[in-house]
């Protein structure tokens, strides 16, 4: 019998705040405050705590729904699985939902979080209303866009934990219909590709219809695809990739689809994309024997957390009597105009494919970051302003003003991409043959190609940046000064020592 996903209520998120605080206070004094949680999507190695962490294990679920204004109240911990389940039964979904089950709310809008609605819906962190944030200094602290925190507001996404971790989010979400309907559609050039891309973006349709979702895969130079994705309430047969059958495979199979709005939000889930090849599971003789609960992302990086630990693959590459691998796992984003440039380098230089594009745009309309008009030492910190949503401290806190990185016309100074511009996700996950003597070789190439054509790089996965080079592309001026308002202590990791340094 399946269980039927329910909200948890206050009660019970309240009593996992309760815990939350208690392990915080049972952290030594003076020691790194991280999270108990297991499981990440983190791709980089990460020093061992020695301390206790945070425990977060009454933060798991859906609050409550507002249907009628559809919002949601969501814990930090929350994964996209569980939100989703209990959303769909409103008839409603988050604007952006992530490829992967076990991202959580509170991971996508301090990190990474983009999908095929991100064209017209932008990032996951656009999307959340208010915020209750767990500091450095233990307070739980509510953010909004206006108001004595806005500051935080804007400047959490992209900090990956270094400012807070968020405790409650208040999301907008959006009706869907029950299914979607898909057109494939293969080019011969990425230039092609591109143009095709950029008028869907623009018009929201193509060929006269309305385009809902939007993404594409690249097999090669020569074969490229677009995934055109429209709700519908038709009834129909739906095609079932969740066992034998593989998604990304069949966007070169056929030219029209139809899923579930269920499986088609979580069509990559499966595969991870196309990535459990790495494991045999998409071999028919092996996959016919996979039980079906374990084709899921989850299960697949329980396998690559084994192999970080104990080097597994380079292992079984010494004994073939070949190099152990460079991983070269990344999410960056170009513009759209670049978008060409960028792919035709990396299948020249990078011998990885198939290759994920999907478009984003920021939503228009929200205010801007403006330049520093206080002092780092005038920020009045969260204790000194009193409880939730007090209204002393600076009259503007958005004002704090990058020294570098983001300019004064970016909204979320720590993700520096421009509003009105419109940009290509490219993912790429798998691992090339080391260079000796250059440890992360290509890695560096590709960081390098990125800020060459005015792009950014997702930091949930290995980075070789210098700190200064880092400060400049990730808003490390305004960066500082809500490190000093809202960690003062330096309980929480610096962003260059998790992001780079991987502490």
């Amino acid at each position: 019998m399946v269980s039927v996903k329910r909200e948890m209520g206050p009660e019970a998120f309240s009593e996992g705040v309760r815990a939350l605080l208690a392990s915080y206070r049972a952290i030594p004094p003076g020691a790194t405050v991280r999270l108990a949680k297991k499981t990440s999507n983190l791709f980089r190695k990460r020093a061992e705590n020695p301390n206790p962490g945070l425990d977060v294990s009454g933060l798991g679920g859906v609050i409550s729904v507002d249907p009628a204004a559809r919002t949601a109240d969501v814990a930090g911990m929350c994964t996209y699985e569980e939100l989703v389940a209990v959303t769909l039964r409103y008839g409603l979904a988050p604007k952006v939902v992530p490829q992967l089950k076990t991202i959580t709310l509170g991971g996508a809008v301090t990190g990474l979080g983009i999908e095929s609605t991100s064209f017209r819906n932008g990032l996951p962190h656009e999307s959340v209303t208010e915020i209750d944030v767990l500091t450095g200094s233990g307070d739980i602290i509510t953010a909004t866009p206006t108001g004595e925190y806005a500051d935080l507001f804007y400047g959490f996404p992209n900090s990956y934990g270094t400012l807070g971790y968020s405790v409650r989010l208040r999301i907008e979400l959006e009706s869907v219909a029950p299914y979607v309907a898909l057109r494939h559609i293969r080019f011969g050039s990425i230039a092609e590709l591109q143009a095709a891309m950029d008028h869907i973006v623009t018009d929201g349709s193509h060929d006269g219809e309305r385009v809902d979702y939007l993404d594409g895969v690249v097999f090669s130079a020569a074969e490229s695809y677009l995934t055109l994705g429209r709700q519908t309430d038709e009834p129909g047969p739906v095609s079932d990739y969740t066992g034998m059958d593989i998604f990304y495979r069949s966007i070169q199979e056929r030219e029209t689809d139809r899923l579930t709005i269920s499986d088609y939000l979580w069509r990559w889930d499966t595969d991870w994309f196309w990535c459990s090849r790495a494991f045999g599971a998409q071999n028919p003789k092996v996959r016919r024997w996979w039980p079906k609960r374990l084709l899921r992302s989850s299960f697949y990086w329980k396998l690559i957390a084994y192999d970080h630990r104990w080097n597994i693959g380079d292992k079984l590459n010494a004994r073939k009597g070949l190099p152990p691998s460079e991983r070269v796992v990344q999410d960056i984003e170009v513009p759209i105009e670049n978008t060409a440039a960028y792919v035709e380098w990396f299948l020249e230089n990078v011998p990885i494919e198939p290759i994920w594009l999907c478009p984003l745009r920021l939503r228009s309309g929200g205010p801007s970051c403006s330049g520093l008009t206080t002092e780092p030492g005038e920020l009045a910190s969260p204790r000194e302003g009193g409880g939730k949503n007090t209204t002393s401290g600076p009259q503007d806190p958005r004002s704090a003003s990058p020294r570098a990185g983001a300019d004064k016309h970016r909204q979320w100074p720590l993700y520096p991409l421009a509003p009105n511009r419109t940009y290509v996700n490219v993912g790429f996950w798998s691992g090339v043959p080391v260079t000796p003597g250059d440890p992360g070789h290509t890695n560096k190439l590709i960081e390098r190609k990125v800020s060459e054509l005015d792009g950014h790089k997702s930091l949930y996965s290995e980075s070789f940046y210098d700190r200064d080079e880092f400060n400049d592309l990730y808003g490390g001026g305004h960066y500082e000064l809500l490190k000093k308002r809202y960690d003062p202590d330096g309980r929480l990791l610096d962003l260059y020592a998790k992001a780079v340094k991987r502490q």
